[in-house]
């Protein structure tokens, strides 16, 4: 392999290990080191961002939030000023994310129906059909 082709090679790997999707608002980045970034869309100074572990633990916090949940609720899980709001608008954006923004003021998302179901319930009945 040629020096060229290899550069061209880490360049789409890197490009791979790195995902960003943008929302109305928000932005989400998947890193080359596997931790998840939540950034207000345009912004570029590290107060409009908020970096995970990892994309599960957004989900995580996600999935501890009451079903109806307000920028207070996310800052109980430790995370501070208008990251707050940031973050409910990203679960809201977010299609990984079932719920919606229902009120603007106080900023107020709630959890659609499945979301709410899924979470009161550990195990789901799942029947099994063959495709012989």
């Amino acid at each position: 392999m040629s020096r060229d082709e290899a550069t061209d090679l880490q360049e789409a790997v890197g490009d791979a290990l790195t995902r960003r999707r943008e929302f109305f608002r928000t932005a989400g980045v998947h890193r080359e080191d596997g931790s998840y970034e939540v950034a207000r869309r345009g912004a570029d100074s590290a107060g409009n961002s908020k970096v995970f572990e990892s994309f599960e633990v957004l989900r995580r916090m996600f999935d501890r939030l009451p079903d109806e949940f307000t920028a207070d609720d996310v800052g109980r899980t430790g995370i501070t000023g208008s990251r707050r709001h940031m973050l409910v608008r990203h679960f809201a954006e977010h299609p990984a994310f079932d719920c919606g923004i229902t009120r603007r003021n106080p900023l107020t998302a709630e959890k659609t129906a499945e979301t709410a179901e899924e979470s009161d319930t550990d195990t789901e009945e799942v029947e099994v059909i063959s495709a012989d």
